[in-house]
């Protein structure tokens, strides 16, 4: 059996192991911690932003630790109208560093609760400037501008958190969907007109270059039909000089040839008939090669 003193040894040191633990906390790079004494920041060391070991009072201080990292927060997409009654879908968020953790503590206690209350700030800042410009203005021209007043707007609401505006910004701004898909359904008939009237145009200057192209062909056939015509007379022409010159020079051979020339003719198919006397004159270069007719007996 364990004597009472050994239980007492014992429990004492338990107690003074968890007097130890409580009375020491651990503060992270990414954190920075506030010291509470019945809920109130101790005098003189209320917040400590050093990373390390650091001791507390037991059971009479608390520490609570508040990130010192930047956070982000997403605002859900919402809807507004613009100055020229444009709605638009507008998807923004902030970037956000706590810097009085005290005041943030008193204000909103968590990160959850601060996001809630920013969101709230970027969703009215948001509405409030972008109402009071264009479409163009939003979308193009003063984008820039715009967006560095919701900056502003919101990091003047924010301080009251105890809490920085390291960053906010428009992600998207878009048309809702149902006008999107009206102009998106205009912009698609007008690039079909658009495309049906290069069609009708390049149509219109195929026929008149292939009208062109069929004139120039028939200008250029006739003219050289013309020609060929031109030089086939011309050719006829010397030949039947040729010929009269031959047949004033030698009237003989020149019939000699023509005959030639007519045998050739009408005795190339083999199976040709003649129903003719012999003694034509068609034949008579056959009996006498002068083609002169002979003398009967």
């Amino acid at each position: 059996m364990i004597s009472s003193k050994w239980l007492a040894l014992l429990a004492g040191a338990v107690f003074l192991f968890v007097v130890a633990l409580s009375s020491t906390f651990e503060v992270k790079q990414t954190r920075q911690a506030l010291l509470l004494r019945f809920g109130e920041p101790v005098p003189n060391r209320g917040l400590i932003t050093e990373p390390g070991l650091h001791f507390k009072l037991p059971f009479i201080e608390s520490v609570v630790y508040i990130d010192n990292r930047i956070l982000d927060l997403e605002s859900p997409k919402q809807e507004i109208l613009a100055a020229d009654n444009q709605r638009l879908e507008v998807d923004a968020f902030v970037r956000y560093r706590i810097t009085d953790a005290l005041k943030f503590y008193q204000t909103v206690g968590t990160v959850a609760r601060a996001d809630n209350q920013l969101a709230s700030v970027l969703n009215s800042a948001v509405r409030r400037v972008l109402g009071e410009a264009n479409q163009t203005q939003i979308v193009r021209d003063e984008r820039a501008a715009l967006t560095t007043r919701i900056r502003d707007q919101v990091n003047t609401e924010a301080a009251r958190f105890g809490v920085s505006i390291v960053d906010a910004r428009m992600r998207r701004v878009d048309l809702p969907r149902q006008i999107s898909e009206k102009v998106f359904d205009r912009m698609r008939t007008e690039r079909a007109r658009e495309a049906a009237e290069f069609r009708a145009l390049g149509q219109q200057e195929a026929q008149q270059i292939r009208a062109t192209a069929q004139r120039d062909a028939t200008v250029i056939v006739a003219e050289a039909q013309q020609q060929a015509d031109s030089m086939r007379g011309e050719g006829e022409a010397e030949r039947n000089r040729v010929f009269a010159e031959a047949f004033g020079k030698d009237p003989d051979f020149f019939a000699f040839y023509r005959s030639m020339q007519a045998y050739d003719s009408a005795l190339k198919n083999k199976s040709a008939r003649f129903v003719i006397s012999p003694s034509s004159d068609f034949f008579r270069f056959f009996d006498n090669a002068s083609g002169k007719a002979t003398a009967k007996p």
